[in-house]
């Protein structure tokens, strides 16, 4: 036989050797929910953690913020205008901590909203209300973000229902808490 054959033939023999004496462990904890299995190969320890992302489920909801009605007003500035008209659900969620998801839309260059649906079709373009839109009062500053990026935030709602020169709601003290990155 030639060289090549023969360490081919030694190389699947060790190979069958180490498999025979190989056994991996497998340990399985349960923690708090939490599995946890690890494996020794070869020496190393290789540990697998599963840990839930727990997030608040959103507690404010775009169909509820689409529950709106408008009433003709008179204004000083801009004349007859359509002043939105609160539904009793969310005059009860005034200043209470939501929890809100949406597309991050830029208003200029330090100021976000939050939308129901991507910059193309967001309030601006004329494919929604005002009400698919919250304007958006970070803790601590604005955070540097993406358009269009989905995020989770928490912060205290409000809504505003006479100045034509304000978003109709508002997500304030918001911090990110999922998609952030």
């Amino acid at each position: 036989m030639h060289k090549k054959q023969i360490a081919i033939i030694v190389l699947i023999a060790v190979v069958f050797a180490m498999e025979s004496f190989y056994s991996p462990k497998e340990k399985k904890l349960k923690t708090d929910n939490l599995k946890e299995s690890e494996i020794q190969k070869a020496g190393f320890s290789l540990e697998f953690k599963k840990e839930p992302v727990v997030v608040n489920p959103d507690t404010l909801t775009w169909k509820l913020l689409g529950e709106i009605k408008f009433l003709k007003k008179q204004d000083k500035t801009y004349g007859e205008v359509q002043f939105p008209v609160i539904n009793t659900k969310l005059k009860q969620m005034q200043k209470k901590r939501i929890v809100m998801s949406g597309f991050i839309v830029p208003i200029d260059n330090k100021s976000y909203a939050l939308s129901k649906n991507v910059f193309a079709s967001c309030f601006f373009c004329g494919k929604s209300g005002p009400e698919t839109i919250m304007g958006i009062k970070f803790r601590g500053g604005n955070p540097k973000l993406r358009t269009d990026q989905y995020v989770t935030l928490e912060g205290t709602f409000r809504y505003n229902d006479n100045n034509v020169d304000d978003w109709i709601y508002h997500i304030e003290d918001a911090v990110i808490v999922k998609g952030g990155k």
